[in-house]
Order: C-alpha cells, then structure tokens, then sequence
C-alpha cells in the first residue's frame, strides 16, 4: 500500500512558502501566524514527511504536556478528524504510547508531544527535529536547552506562536527576520486565504469577537499579530509598556565605579533567579539577569566571581527571600550559612503581608528602573509574561499570579523592589566580601 505525505492533506497559499524554505535546506523557522493560520497542521505534516527523509527523534512542544494532549493527541481538525490520524495514518506506524504521547513509524522514526515545563526530563533522545508550539508561552529556558543537540547533529527547529507582548518571542522574531539562515514569517488575517481565495478570518468574524466581549488587544495579539498589545491579565503590563515607551528598556552600561547589588528568588527544585543592579541618582539601573536551577550555592558564588571580574565591579547588598534562612534537616545549615560560608553575606528579606502588596512595591520601583535589553532578556521575558491567573469557570482572572516560568524572575524583583534602600544610592557597600573561586561549570547551558 503507498501512502503519500502529507496525507490527505494539502497546505494553503500562504503556507507554502513555510514548506519550500524547509525543503531548500532551511534549518531555522519562525512563524508568527494568527491564530487560525493553521501553524500546527503545517508543521505536523511538514514534520511527518521529513520523518521518512532522515530517521531520528522528532518533538513536538507545548507550553504545558497537559495543553500538548488536549490540543494535538486528542485534538480534531475542522473537518472533523482526528488530527493525528490525519498526519500520521495507521498504515505507517509501528506502535503508539498513550501515556508517553509517542508514535513510532515503521522506519523506526518517533515522534512525541512534550511540555516545556519538563524540558530537563528530555535530555539525552537526541532529537534532530523539534517544533515549539505557542513559543510565546513556552519556558525559553527549553530552547537553550535543546538548541545544542541539533548545533550537533544538524537538526532543525520550527518556533510557532501568536505574539504575546514583548517576551522572548518578540526577541525570537527580531532576530530571525534579521537572520539569513531563518526563515521568518509574519502572517495576519490580511495575509491568509483559502485555496478559493476567501479569507481564513473574515471581518465579520472579528467584529463578533468583539461584540462577544473580546477585548481589543486580544484581538490585535490573535489576529493582527501585534507584540505592542498588552497581555492579558499582565501583573506589570502597563509598567512594561510605559518603559518600552519612555526608552528605559535598551542599552545600559555598567559603571565599575558603583557598587552592584544582587535580588535573589529561590525558587523549587533548587531553582534561582538574580538580579545584579546599580543605583544611580533617582535610577535603578538593571544591568544583568540570571537564572539557573539543580546547582547548589557554589555555582551561584562563582557566577558572581566570573561576574566581577569581566566587569570590574564591587558588590554592594545581596538580597534574598526569607526561605534563605531555612535549615536543612541533615546539616543543620541554611542557605544563608552556605552562602556566607562561601563570602557572600545576605539581607533577609521579609515575606510581604499579601502577594499584592508585593506586586504594589514593584509597582512603585518601575517608574525607577532601567533595564539592559541584551543582558536582561529571560528576565524581561519573565515581566512581561507574569499574569494572574485565569479562572475558566468565572471568566475571570484570579487574584493569584500564574505559577510558571515567569515567576522566578518576577519574584527576584519583588525582593529588589520590598529590600531597596535610598543607602544603596550613596555607593556605600557593606564590609568588603571575598568571593570564593569554586570549581564547577559555571554557565552551563542557560544564559
């Protein structure tokens, strides 16, 4: 029996450039397409063809694994088929895995839906195809995690998402539409139609949207792919968007002859976020963000070490949450007592009354900080994607921000932001510290 790929499928016109880039050797995709441009079903059948080119692992990535089974392993198409029947018909598997979301072809070729947020679970199937579905949404930490297995084996990676304000998709789609080895792509509802010529997405269909209660931005973020539009629900959207305006977000050196001072968050799974910042008059000036996770108090000590010596700096405060003081069990030893073992000596910052009133703190610092666009990127990511989160039931958003990627960072600000002191201005830093040089690798795979 011959089965052609794609199967029983056939892309549309504005998908066709997508397909003749990737078949010309294209390694690198972006694809900010509105939401019913038909992303995935394109890169789904583009990914089950190339599956019989070149064996090997292929993945699939959503946000979450939760969003990656409702959306595509048991999701239909709107012809009232089964999507992944459609792309991947019995007569060419070999088997499939419910619980792993896996499907195997007969030339030995997988394919999996996965989730970001447990990217570092993995490691080690070297795949040589890999998709980002709602890359907007998506930990960017997956991608500086995956990116050095295909460097090596020569693999591709397609980024698919709607914009979501200025986050790392934002970042993603300035770089590849700059780049001649991406190929990038920008589709509104005024660049898609059907193979008839009609538009995918109608006027009338947006106006009911409207008249439905869509908001206007979600309107422009969907359909017109707008990365100005706020999202939805942003805890510091509007602070974002008056920095972005007021050209606080862009290039900010760093002044060796201030002190820089670190906000820390310690986040689950050994999980940390620092923000290095200098005071300068009225400004608070954040010159680098960092984050990293399973490494223990030495890594971090040494980041810094790394950190002072490329910039020639001294260190002023080190800010951290209140969990810092926490004893382990076995050593008897906390966080703090590490650290100071290791030259760096904390302030302890108290746990706000109500997470609001953290939110408010920060609130009231935004107007003071500058951020370096370059050295700040996860943790600009990390502003503009923390949102409370939504209650599907009351079509509401709850009084509780969205724990996820974006936490860590927005958290780390909130120490800045409930520890700042106008004494920090002044240049004065604490008793001089010796960072302890300790022998482990410091950058690893994360920026």
């Amino acid at each position: 029996m011959q089965v052609i790929l794609p199967n029983d499928w056939s892309p549309r016109p504005h998908q066709l450039p997508f397909f003749e880039a990737m078949d010309d050797g294209a390694k690198r995709a972006c694809l900010v397409w509105h939401r019913r441009a038909g992303k995935d079903s394109s890169v789904l059948n583009f990914t089950a063809k190339t599956m019989f080119n070149r064996v090997g692992n292929y993945w699939h990535l959503f946000p979450k694994q939760t969003q990656a089974r409702k959306a595509i392993w048991n999701g239909i198409d709107g012809e009232g088929r089964k999507i992944l029947k459609q792309v991947f018909p019995e007569s060419i598997r070999k088997r499939s895995s419910q619980q792993e979301m896996l499907i195997e072809l007969k030339n030995e070729s997988t394919w999996q839906l996965c989730g970001s947020d447990n990217y570092d679970s993995l490691v080690g199937s070297n795949p040589v195809g890999v998709v980002f579905s709602e890359y907007s949404l998506c930990d960017p930490n997956a991608w500086d995690y995956i990116r050095p297995m295909l460097a090596e084996n020569g693999g591709w990676a397609i980024f698919i998402y709607t914009s979501r304000g200025k986050n790392h998709g934002y970042s993603l789609y300035n770089m590849a539409k700059k780049s001649p080895d991406w190929f990038c792509e920008m589709l509104t509802v005024d660049d898609t139609r059907r193979a008839d010529g009609t538009p995918v997405i109608s006027e009338a269909i947006i106006q009911t949207e409207r008249d439905e209660g869509m908001s206007e931005e979600k309107i422009q973020q969907e359909y017109f792919c707008s990365f100005e539009a706020q999202i939805a629900g942003a805890i510091y959207g509007r602070q974002m968007s008056t920095a972005y305006k007021d050209s606080r977000i862009g290039f900010v050196p760093v002044e060796p002859s201030l002190p820089v001072h670190t906000a820390w968050d310690l986040g689950i799974s050994d999980a940390m976020s620092v923000w290095f910042f200098q005071a300068v008059g009225k400004e608070v000036r954040l010159i680098h963000y960092y984050e990293n996770h399973n490494h223990g108090m030495d890594h971090y000590a040494n980041y810094l070490t790394e950190f002072k010596a490329k910039h020639e700096i001294k260190y002023g405060e080190h800010l951290a949450p209140h969990d810092i003081e926490v004893r382990e069990l076995m050593s008897g030893k906390s966080r703090k007592d590490a650290a100071r073992d290791m030259g760096i000596i904390f302030r302890t910052i108290s746990r706000p009354k109500a997470k609001s009133d953290g939110h408010q703190a920060v609130r009231k610092l935004f107007p003071r900080l500058w951020i370096d666009e370059n050295r700040c990127e996860l943790g600009l990511a990390c502003l503009s994607e923390y949102a409370y989160e939504w209650d599907d039931k009351t079509k509401m958003f709850k009084d509780k921000p969205n724990h996820n990627w974006a936490s860590n960072g927005a958290d780390a600000l909130q120490t800045l932001a409930l520890g700042w002191s106008e004494r920090m201005v002044s240049g004065r830093p604490p008793p001089q510290i010796h960072h302890a040089k300790v022998d482990v690798n410091l950058w690893g795979n994360r920026r």
